[in-house]
């Protein structure tokens, strides 16, 4: 899993790369909560370039969404159609705000 993030003000944009499994998670969950002790009140990520999500990745989106609240949002985007039919098989994609790409997902 390769993480790079871009920060935009009070928000940053974490490009995830790779596959977001039990392995990868820990480290993924360890810079999620990163950004959000450094005040960043929007958090979204794009999964263009994820090529699978497991019910581990699916956690640690759910608990870094938790942090963020009740001031802050985690958006997702890029969403391939194998990733995006794992989130709306478990329900994750009318928990999250899932966007096509990066400027729908600033706007919306």
């Amino acid at each position: 899993m390769n993480i790079t993030s871009e920060t935009n003000g009070e928000a940053v944009v974490v490009r995830l790369e790779g596959s977001l499994d039990t392995t990868t998670a820990p480290t993924v969950q360890e810079a999620l909560d990163g950004f959000v002790e450094e005040g960043h009140s929007l958090v979204i990520i794009d999964f263009g370039p994820t090529d699978f999500v497991s019910s581990a990745g699916l956690r640690i989106l759910l608990a870094t969404a938790k942090k963020l609240r009740p001031s802050g949002e985690l958006k997702l985007f890029g969403l391939n159609p194998s990733v995006l039919e794992v989130f709306e098989m478990s329900g994750f994609s009318t928990i999250f705000a899932i966007f096509d790409d990066e400027a729908a997902a600033f706007a919306g």
